[in-house]
């Protein structure tokens, strides 16, 4: 499985890799190298790691998912780089979640605890969240004199949420506890803290069991199908169905109908 200092991950028999931030003391916090590792690690699996048919995002301890930026590890340092130094940060978190949304697997966030800042974003940038019902969310930029376009903020949370509730979150920062998250759309599901890691583990099974390639072009087409126009995206779905239908796993699923059995996808 894919090596890291930063955080832990492993990989089961069905396929599904689990990626533990692990900093609990800190409510794992993101650090510069954080940033690179959890980045890389998710780019690697656009083209390589085949065995890999999905990912559980998780954050190790009681207190949380993710609570951002290390206070002192990256906001302090900040303030003594210049304008390219900072630059080079900004599209350093950037990478990380362009790196989630094109990885080839689905990706379920398994959020408890505190998640904000930076930390909401990577849960926003997953393709599901599972939440616990002690989770609670918050987008900070505002409150410490950020713009809340960060990370890619702004391209998210419309889609999940709609104009009017992103702008309400990305300008006031204020916390959303799990039942709102789950009613405004923010999260998938809520369940309770003791269920959330199982119930996000059968998640991932369930979309490790189905057909990998099918998958991947579903998560690219919701990706490109963002900037299209209804006709350039029906030409498109068009074309990819196509593809689907020559891989060897929509005949498997004929093949099982008629047999009566499961499906077996490659």
């Amino acid at each position: 499985m894919i090596e890291s200092r930063s955080f832990r991950s492993s990989l089961d028999e069905a396929g599904v890799a689990t990626f533990t931030l692990d900093r609990p003391k800190r409510i794992n916090s993101l650090t510069f190298e954080v940033y690179r590792e959890l980045r890389d690690a998710f780019a690697a699996l656009r083209d390589d790691h085949p065995d890999v048919r999905a990912v559980v995002l998780r954050g190790a301890g009681e207190r949380g998912f993710c609570s951002g930026g290390d206070q002192d590890e990256i906001i302090a340092e900040l303030f003594s780089r210049d304008t390219q130094g900072l630059l080079e940060f900004t599209r350093l978190t950037g990478s990380l979640i362009h790196a989630i949304r094109s990885c080839r697997p689905p990706v379920v966030a398994a959020v408890h605890g505190v998640c904000c800042g930076a930390g909401a974003v990577i849960a926003a940038a997953c393709d599901l969240r599972v939440a616990s019902d002690d989770a609670r969310f918050a987008f900070l930029f505002s409150r410490v004199g950020l713009s809340g376009a960060d990370m890619g903020a702004a391209y998210l949370l419309p889609r999940l949420i709609g104009l009017g509730r992103a702008s309400e979150l990305l300008l006031t920062g204020d916390w959303v506890d799990a039942e709102r998250a789950e009613r405004i759309g923010l999260v998938n599901r809520v369940v309770p803290r003791a269920e959330l890691e199982d119930a996000a583990g059968e998640l991932a099974a369930s979309l490790a069991r189905g057909p990998a390639f099918a998958n991947a072009m579903t998560k690219r087409m919701l990706e490109y199908e963002a900037r299209c126009d209804l006709t350039t995206a029906i030409e498109a779905e068009a074309q990819a169905q196509a593809l689907c239908m020559q891989h060897p796993d929509f005949q498997e699923a004929h093949d099982a109908w008629k047999a009566k059995r499961p499906p077996k996808f490659r």
